[in-house]
């Protein structure tokens, strides 16, 4: 593995991630461009030479499509010198199953699916579309014994609302959960993660940030359609991405610039399908933010500041 993309201790695991990781979620081909799978495995690769070796996915990504795609890609890497994370507990929209005995079949699926024989992380996806009561006392516990087996070397959370976390967290014994996903809430228009870190750091347990462009809100051509964020906001950003294209900037690679500068998150989640994107990303994530970039970028969150930490529901009532 060449390239020397800089890296950051996850929690307790001794996994040192790159402060970008592969987000797989496109090569489900969820966005808006139809997926060229070639080109993304060439993506997968280029993103291994120049040192972004942890790649992350889900069975929910493109209805098992990202995995494959992945593994398709994966199976021509040294598994060594890869950390590769996926999910359990989401299979579609609005299919869920925590319990122990589809969980467990799920992580011997993924491994199939991404031609590996064990995986880095293993993460339950969005909890707060489950009973945290069977995550903790069921989906939990069923993982801990595949870790112990030597399937999978730690296990972690995801979702969207905070509250989850500590719902979780405190009910669990130290080092049961090693790390936590959080997705669009550490963003230039939301970054109220930034409340939670000292707890989580507290707990002993990584923090992984997916979604910095707030899942295309902070990019040129926009969100995807189904994008769940109310309109102001979707207006705010694009306001906020035209604004930095009219003063000879791009609102990704600002939001990229500004986020990484939080050291107490290990590692950022962009998502790729495509070798350039690759290169622009990397190149972005070794750039300190210029003293014009940083004008523009103040200019940008003032634009921003109305709709700051506005974010929508996820998953039961009960957990929002």
């Amino acid at each position: 593995m060449a390239g020397a993309v800089t890296r950051r201790r996850l929690g307790k695991t001794g996994l040192e991630l790159p402060i970008i990781g592969f987000g797989a979620s496109p090569l489900g081909g969820v966005y808006q461009e139809p997926l060229d799978e070639e080109e993304a495995i060439k993506a997968v690769h280029e993103a291994f030479k120049s040192g972004m070796n942890y790649f992350d996915t889900s069975p929910y990504y493109g209805n098992l499509r990202s995995e494959r795609v992945l593994g398709r890609a994966l199976k021509d890497l040294p598994r060594e010198q890869i950390i590769v994370a996926t999910k359990v507990g989401r299979y579609g929209t609005d299919t869920f199953d925590f319990s122990a005995e589809r969980v467990t079949k799920s992580v011997h699926e993924s491994l199939e699916r991404l031609q590996v024989s064990y995986l880095d992380l293993i993460q339950t996806h969005d909890i707060e579309f489950g009973d945290l009561d069977q995550v903790v006392k069921e989906t939990l516990p069923a993982l801990q014994k595949l870790k112990q087996a030597g399937v999978v070397r730690h296990i972690g959370i995801t979702g969207l609302p905070l509250k989850i976390f500590p719902a979780v967290l405190d009910r669990v014994e130290p080092g049961t959960v090693d790390a936590v996903l959080s997705y669009c809430h550490y963003s230039l228009n939301d970054s109220s993660l930034e409340t939670l870190i000292p707890y989580l750091k507290s707990k002993g347990v990584g923090i992984i940030n997916a979604s910095l462009l707030s899942m295309g809100l902070l990019t040129e051509q926009g969100p995807p359609e189904w994008h769940p964020a109310p309109e102001e906001v979707k207006a705010a950003c694009k306001q906020a991405a035209e604004y930095a294209k009219a003063h000879g900037s791009n609102i990704s690679k600002l939001a990229i610039k500004w986020a990484l500068q939080q050291d107490s998150i290990a590692s950022h989640l962009i998502g790729f399908t495509k070798p350039q994107q690759v290169y622009m990303n990397v190149e972005t994530a070794q750039s300190p933010l210029t003293a014009e970039e940083k004008g523009i970028l103040a200019e940008v969150q003032k634009i921003l500041a109305p709709v700051h930490n506005v974010t929508w529901p996820s998953g039961r009532p009960e957990n929002n």
